[in-house]
């Protein structure tokens, strides 16, 4: 069989959905909430296992930090069978309204990277599957968590230099929050014909966090990214038409 450049998993061995959280101990842990889990592969920081959920094939493959590796980690899990992917992760808010804890289903993505650039014309925006997003939050709201949907930046700076990152803008704007990866998911998959939504779990204000006032190791984050784990898994076995809500 063909191993896959980067992600080091043979072709056919993701199943049709495929959770993509940028940690890699993210990854394990989700792996640990799955029946008969198996490790595929590790190499840099793509980590990539399967297993079942609800009697549902799934697969977890790690995409480590920023749009580069996401959309290389997105590609290879498509040619490598994924059908559906959902990028797990974190986020900096951008609204009073968008606390830490609280979990943001990501409608569409402000290419404020430099991959996605690459791959699409600017004009053409970067989208969440409707149903996907959809499903995500009934499943997040069913699990008692505070739940916003609507546009997240995707930007590759974290902290600030001497130039402004632009946050006020798209705050001003309406975005939800900024994250570092979903523009990337979402381009890759609409150019190769897949389907990707995203939740992300508030782990701190963004404007301050750019300037170094940043901790996502609380209770607080935790909890949600443990709950958004929950809703992401949930809504795979819906889609995938094993459940219904």
């Amino acid at each position: 069989m063909v191993r896959l450049p980067s992600l080091r998993v043979e072709v056919g061995a993701i199943p049709e959905g495929v959770l993509l959280p940028g940690d890699p101990a993210r990854a394990a842990l989700i792996a640990e909430r799955l029946e008969r889990a198996e490790e595929l592969a590790k190499n840099r920081e793509f980590h990539s296992y399967r297993g079942l959920w609800r009697g549902v094939p799934v697969g977890v493959i790690s995409t480590g930090v920023g749009a580069p590796g996401a959309a290389i980690c997105a590609e290879e899990a498509i040619r490598a069978g994924a059908k559906i992917l959902i990028r797990v992760g974190t986020a900096g808010s951008l609204q009073e309204k968008v606390r830490d804890g609280d979990l943001v289903v990501a409608l569409g993505a402000v290419r404020a990277e430099g991959t996605s650039p690459r791959l699409l014309p600017l004009e053409f925006p970067a989208l969440s599957d409707p149903e996907i997003a959809f499903v995500l939050a009934e499943e997040a709201e069913a699990l008692g968590v505070p739940v916003h949907r609507g546009v997240v930046v995707t930007l590759d700076a974290f902290y600030r230099g001497v130039l402004d990152l632009g946050l006020d803008t798209y705050a001003q704007c309406g975005a939800l929050a900024v994250e570092m990866e979903c523009a990337a998911i979402f381009a890759v998959a609409q150019l190769r014909r897949a389907r990707a939504g995203a939740i992300l779990a508030i782990d701190g204000d963004a404007r301050r966090a750019t300037l170094g006032d940043y901790n996502p190791h609380r209770e607080v984050v935790k909890r949600a990214v443990a709950k958004e784990i929950e809703a992401a898994l949930n809504a795979l076995s819906r889609l995938l038409g094993k459940h219904s809500p």
